[in-house]
């Protein structure tokens, strides 16, 4: 039986009861107190019995519950054992020191990179200014904003390397003294 088979029956059972206590009733006012009193035991029969049937469903519930609960609790096991096992093998296959020196060449390889291609942009933009007189570069953008008819500025601002101060000179020959020596490292 399931659950709900034992409450559809309980339900029953309660039809019954009251089926007999209208019957008992009727019997009461006929005047029959032998046959009341059988009514009368019916639907206490039937009362206990409707109780009875819910109490077993409640308790079967109740079981089927545990089970369940059982069968979820043996699925998630698994599942955590399989995740266990995953993780003990990624564990082993990592080396913290290989790991670390991985890390360190890959860091080291970036910054030479990086330097070698900061050298590379010094010597392309040295060459494309040496390459372009800037008298040349004022009359073409003069020319080109009379053909636009627009008006410009009595003095175009262009960035002139000589204005910077002693001591971010300094410290700007300093770090293209480090960037060539670590260029001429890697060529080595």
């Amino acid at each position: 039986f399931t659950a709900k088979q034992l409450n559809r029956q309980a339900a029953k059972a309660g039809r019954d009861e009251s089926t007999e206590k209208n019957k008992l009733k009727k019997a009461i006012q006929q005047n029959h107190p032998d046959i009341a009193k059988i009514y009368a035991q019916n639907a206490i029969r039937k009362q206990n019995e409707r109780l009875n049937l819910l109490r077993l469903g409640s308790r079967i519930d109740a079981v089927a519950s545990r089970v369940q609960t059982a069968v979820t609790m043996r699925q998630v096991t698994g599942s955590m054992m399989g995740v266990v096992k995953g993780m003990d093998g990624a564990m082993k296959a990592m080396d913290l020191e290989k790991i670390s020196a991985v890390m360190d060449k890959f860091e080291s390889q970036f910054e030479d990179l990086d330097v070698a291609s900061g050298y590379y942009e010094n010597a392309t933009s040295s060459a494309t200014a040496v390459g372009t007189p800037q008298d040349d570069v004022d009359r073409l953008i003069g020319q080109v904003a009379d053909e636009a008819g627009v008006e410009l500025q009595a003095e175009m601002k262009t960035p002139e390397a000589g204005v910077k101060s002693k001591a971010g000179a300094n410290v700007e020959e300093e770090r293209e003294e480090e960037l060539g020596e670590r260029l001429r490292a890697l060529r080595n």
